[in-house]
């Protein structure tokens, strides 16, 4: 077997432990402690192309596998996960590179520091730079119109939040955003608050859950979206996915309605849902306990899974824990300000007494805003990020067709994902193409013999037009000549009867001279008859001769 290269000290090798009194480690036939040889690429002998000693790797299965030399007094710690040595790493040939990430835990060796160093100061810059860029919490109130969701939002932040009193007359269920910039000491925060307007209150009940589930995925497809991009600015991008859901119970005393059940059912998926119990003031202390076991046992018994204060943490898990039975909580909202002994303190006047809304001993107030707020609201924040939208995003990049393993189990890398992707899209689209081009010559045969069919009927009507033309063409020509020889016949006779007629008004014309000069001349005689008598009448009325009436008149205009 070949030598190494070079060999490395005891104290410079970190498995030292394991070598050989020579300094070197042991060949690949024969195992590490605990340990068995992988029959896989690297079971060379060291100096050999691929092994060890050539700049190549050695693969082991450590089943289970002792970490570096443990300190004094310590157990050593054990790992029973598969262990690969890191291929082609940079080192000594014949060392031994592990993977970082099994030497983690208390089997991970610790180097005193001989001075400062400053990496301690790394909170601080990670605290500074959160602080500058400032935080972002949405928060989504679901309930029945009337249950006090807007005072309790007032109740929690101190403030009074702008915005319109929901009626009971809306058609359907409908969302309302409204984001505040909130500043307290020098954090920063944008707070974002959507109520359901109209919830619960129509008489079909059955897709009320469904505007507020499209609302919560419509935020995680715009983040995703935003992810998505080539350049992204996530960083300044305004993060509007809901993390924390206040689901509103009305304070029946009985048990949950269906459409609680269902809606919750819906969103615990989606959402980290926190129930409380609105205007706990209304039922009396047990039968608010009785009524909390009642909403406890009917979740569970449904399925539904609210959220539940974390509890790894040692410095919350205590009363994370206590918290945790407490659900859900008996709150009261109020912004009126009463004064309660020598303090003003947010309360509800009754006629037979006040509710103190920061009280514990009145409600669970307290217990909210300290949950929601002061202790957990960065794990709701990161629960929205890891859990459920991580959920959706799988869910969705799945319908999209990417995938982490082929159907071998092997890993997917996203260009061999986008690659199959798009094979597998190019030749659906090669075959609907194939498929419209085959339909496009059917359509196009079909239309063709439609339009010979087409033709030859309207050849045999132009036939059938063409001799109908002619016929009636060949009548009116017939017609025509028999008028033609009607008006020769007509002008004929037209031009003998004028002949006739002016033969017959030339002999006449004698005839009609010889009429009128004899009507003529006994006129003229009717006429000096008259004028006689006249004259006569007047010499005998005047006395006067008729010679001399007769010489008068032949000055005036002549009689005869």
């Amino acid at each position: 077997m070949a030598e190494p290269a070079a060999k490395p000290s005891r104290s410079q090798a970190p498995w030292s432990r394991f070598l050989r009194p020579s300094g070197r480690p042991p060949a690949p036939s024969t195992p590490l402690p605990g340990t068995r040889a992988s029959s896989g690429r690297g079971a060379r002998g060291w100096g050999e192309p691929g092994a060890g000693g050539g700049g190549g790797f050695c693969c082991w299965d450590l089943k289970p596998w002792v970490s570096p030399p443990p300190a004094r007094g310590r157990r050593p710690h054990m790992c029973s996960r598969r262990v690969r040595i890191m291929p082609r790493a940079p080192c000594w040939p014949g060392t031994w590179v592990i993977c970082s990430t099994h030497l983690k835990g208390e089997g991970c060796r610790t180097v005193p520091l001989a001075g400062h160093v400053g990496f301690d100061s790394l909170p601080d810059q990670l605290v500074n730079k959160s602080v500058s860029e400032g935080f972002c919490f949405n928060i989504l109130c679901v309930g029945e119109t009337g249950l006090g969701k807007s005072t309790l939002m007032d109740t929690l932040f101190n403030t009074k939040f702008e915005g319109e009193p929901a009626t009971h007359t809306q058609p359907g269920v409908q969302l309302r955003s409204n984001t505040y910039d909130l500043q307290e000491s020098n954090v920063g925060l944008k707070l974002t608050i959507v109520s359901t307007v109209g919830f619960g209150d129509q008489i079909n009940k059955e897709d009320s859950y469904k505007p507020i589930v499209e609302f919560i995925d419509a935020q995680f497809e715009a983040y995703l979206q935003e992810e998505l991009k080539i350049r992204r600015v996530l960083h300044t991008y305004h993060d509007s996915r809901i993390h924390a859901c206040l689901y509103f119970i009305a304070p029946t005393g009985h048990s949950l309605k269906s459409l609680d059940l269902v809606t919750m059912k819906k969103l615990d998926s989606k959402v980290n849902i926190i129930p409380i119990i609105a205007k706990s003031d209304a039922i009396s202390k047990s039968e608010l306990t009785k009524f909390k076991i009642k909403i406890t046992s009917e979740l569970v018994s449904n399925g539904v899974q609210i959220y539940q204060f974390p509890t790894d943490d040692e410095s919350v898990a205590e009363i994370n824990g206590t918290m945790n039975a407490h659900l859900p909580f008996a709150v009261i909202g109020s912004t009126e300000e009463l004064k309660i002994g020598n303090k003003m303190m947010k309360a509800r006047q009754y006629p037979w007494g006040t509710v103190q809304v920061e009280n514990e001993a009145h409600c669970d107030f307290v217990k909210l805003r300290e949950m929601l707020i002061r202790v957990n609201m960065e794990d709701l924040r990161e629960q929205t990020h890891s859990r459920h939208y991580e959920l959706y995003r799988r869910c969705k990049l799945e319908e999209m067709g990417f995938k982490d393993t082929d159907p071998d189990s092997k890993p997917f890398s996203l260009q061999e994902t986008y690659e199959a992707k798009r094979n597998e899209f190019l030749g659906e689209l090669q075959k609907k193409e194939e498929e419209m081009r085959q339909m496009f010559v059917q359509r196009v045969k079909e239309k063709e013999a439609e339009l010979k069919e087409a033709e030859k009927e309207l050849h045999e009507k132009f036939d059938r037009l063409k001799k109908l033309h002619q016929d009636e063409k060949k009548k009116l020509e017939d017609k025509k000549k028999s008028l033609d020889d009607e008006v020769n016949a007509f002008k004929q006779r037209k031009t003998a009867a004028e002949l006739l007629q002016s033969q017959g008004s030339q002999a006449g014309g004698s005839q009609t001279l010889k009429r009128d000069k004899e009507k003529k001349n006994s006129y003229c005689f009717t006429v000096n008859s008259a004028v006689c008598c006249m004259l006569h009448e007047t010499q005998v009325l005047f006395g006067l001769p008729v010679d001399a009436l007769f010489l008068r008149n032949r000055a005036g205009p002549p009689f005869l």
